[in-house]
């Protein structure tokens, strides 16, 4: 057995709405065709690969690439709601023009303390960390040794991706996630852990 555990963690592919800067959230939005199309790119790229096991969102914005990626390694993918986007409550599938037009007090107090500012019904940074992290470290036992899949969110990947690196989720914005990327990370041992590939 190797000695590291190899993360293939993917945003999930373009969205219904994406020409809009918009906050979608819990909210189950549509793949556009071309989100459709990135999961296949991202297939025929880790065709190669010899994934054990693959876990996603339970959004199908998630779902459905996992499916289409999984199934050439002959597994079945687990979704998981803790994998889900940070739902942002009463700001969900509005755009960022709408929620500024209308809350813009809110707005600024969220862009101010991105970390604990709670929008109303939603979670903050804080809240999201709390339930995600303890399935990818669940994963990460479960899982020694091999390569995995997870297919996640922009949000929820950056939370995973900045947890990789010891760096704070008030650094959330300093990293990109493009629809339908892939990123790689190594998990050793002894709890270090390097990111090989970002926003690819």
């Amino acid at each position: 057995m190797k000695n590291t555990t190899r993360i293939y963690l993917i945003r999930h592919g373009q969205v219904e709405g994406h020409e809009e800067r918009r906050y979608n959230g819990h909210a189950d939005v549509s793949l556009t065709d071309l989100g459709v199309e990135q999961y296949y790119l991202l297939k025929e790229r880790l065709a190669d690969l010899k994934i054990s096991a693959c876990y996603s969102s339970d959004l199908s914005r998630c779902r459905i690439g996992a499916g289409i990626i999984s199934e050439q390694f002959g597994i079945t993918p687990v979704h998981r709601s803790e994998m889900r986007e940070v739902n942002i409550g009463t700001w969900e599938g509005l755009t960022w023009e709408e929620i500024q037009s209308r809350w813009p007090d809110s707005w600024q107090a969220r862009i101010k303390d991105l970390v604990n500012y709670r929008v109303p019904e939603g979670e903050n940074l804080l809240d999201v960390e709390a339930r995600l992290m303890p399935v990818v470290q669940e994963i990460l036992e479960r899982h020694s040794g091999q390569d995995v899949l997870l297919v996640g969110h922009g949000g929820v990947n950056r939370i995973i991706l900045l947890n990789a690196i010891g760096a704070p989720l008030k650094n959330m914005f300093n990293i990109e996630q493009n629809y339908g990327c892939l990123n790689i990370i190594d998990y050793y041992p002894d709890g270090r852990a390097t990111v090989k590939l970002l926003n690819g």
